[in-house]
């Protein structure tokens, strides 16, 4: 049995016919707030190569209360509990990183991130001297989830991602890149998101081979409040819902999901939103690949473009004196306040559409976004609270 090989000619003319048009790349062409090109068509044009994860399993991680230790295997802490064994614990208040009593058979994860992202602009290294002295698998956290939260380009998280490593190389020694946890927001772009995560180990791994190592980043992917609104709780849900699974199929090494009920939070929300975690593990089986995308056209080619435009940034940023120095200028907060006035545009112009809040129903813009943003500050804003 033989099968028929259809060329690109075919398809096009495949699709010329059932469109009823010639000009099809601008019917099926669509714009994005990243400016990556994406083609309606893909032909595999490179050689895929698998990007590991530094867990075998990514880790399922809770907001710690009474009741989930048997079914919690990992969990994130901002006060100290009593009593856990065999956890992977991950700390999030740095008042609880410098006194927290360590048990053996735990592993422990620092996400505390000790810059100050505000124009001081400095690295707080008493905390980072109190970090580097714990006996933590990883002892200082990476965080960009904030920039995500704030309206921040892919390409612009990526590079800060890297233009932050970089900062901390030069105060603390190339053996720094080894301790490091990154934290990432994932936001509803399901795709680029997968391509988010790719590029980062790729770009990270690249930076790395600048200081003779061969690293694999440790990734802590969390979902993101960006598009999330006060008044549709089952709505969020679905949204974070698609968000971990973007996380997972990446390889992040652990996954946490915010409180889907942000603004009326109770254990049972913060239940529900762990265990969308459980459902999407056990039930699609998705944690346990290193690179599940791997292999299609379509992600591999804008992993490519988030790559090498990160890159590109992060160079740019280095010329300018690095990622201090570009936050003492206000030149890291003007880029954030760009791209966020320019997404919340595209949301009250419908482009973008949050359901519930500019769609079904279509709601009067209460804010405007020279309200909701800040060219000298970087702070979470989320698209919904224009209507709300």
């Amino acid at each position: 049995m033989s099968f028929i090989k259809n060329t690109l000619e075919d398809w096009e003319k495949l699709v010329k016919k059932q469109l009823k048009t010639e000009n099809i790349y601008e019917i099926l062409s669509k714009d994005n707030l990243e400016n990556i090109t994406v083609k309606p068509y893909y032909q595999n044009n490179s050689e895929t190569k698998i990007l590991p994860k530094f867990e075998e399993s990514t880790h399922l991680v809770a907001e710690y209360q009474d009741g989930l230790e048997e079914q919690a295997f990992a969990f994130l802490l901002n006060e100290n509990v009593e009593n856990l064994e065999e956890k992977a614990i991950f700390i999030n208040n740095h008042d609880l990183a410098e006194h927290i009593l360590t048990v053996d058979s735990n592993r422990y994860f620092s996400l505390i991130d000790i810059f100050s992202d505000d124009k001081a602009a400095e690295i707080d290294e008493h905390l980072a001297g109190e970090l580097l002295s714990k006996t933590f698998e990883r002892q200082i956290g990476v965080d960009v989830s904030l920039h995500q939260n704030a309206g921040a380009s892919i390409i612009q998280q990526l590079a800060f991602a890297l233009a932050k490593s970089k900062e901390l190389t030069e105060k603390f020694g190339s053996e720094i890149l080894e301790k490091l946890v990154f934290r990432f927001a994932i936001g509803s772009n399901y795709f680029f998101e997968i391509a988010k995560i790719r590029a980062f180990k790729y770009l990270f791994n690249q930076l790395s081979k600048e200081f003779k190592k061969d690293l694999i980043p440790y990734i802590f992917a969390e979902t993101s409040f960006r598009n999330k609104a006060k008044n549709d709780a089952d709505n969020n849900l679905i949204r974070s819902t698609l968000e971990l699974a973007s996380a997972m199929i990446a390889g992040a090494d652990a996954v946490f999901s915010n409180d889907y009920k942000f603004d009326d939070s109770s254990e049972l929300s913060k239940e529900i939103s762990f265990k969308q975690q459980i459902v999407l593990a056990y039930e699609s089986i998705i944690n346990v690949f290193e690179d599940a995308s791997s292999g299609s056209y379509f992600v591999e080619d804008i992993t490519r473009q988030f790559a090498e435009r990160s890159w590109k940034l992060f160079l740019e940023i280095e010329e300018k004196g690095g990622y201090l120095e570009s936050l003492k200028s206000g030149e890291i907060q003007k880029m954030i306040f760009q791209q966020a006035l320019k997404e919340q545009s595209w949301v009250e112009e419908g482009k973008i559409k949050l359901i519930g809040a500019n769609l079904y129903p279509k709601l009067e813009a209460k804010k405007t976004a020279n309200e909701l943003y800040n060219v000298d500050e970087i702070k979470k804003v989320r698209l919904a609270e224009m209507f709300e």
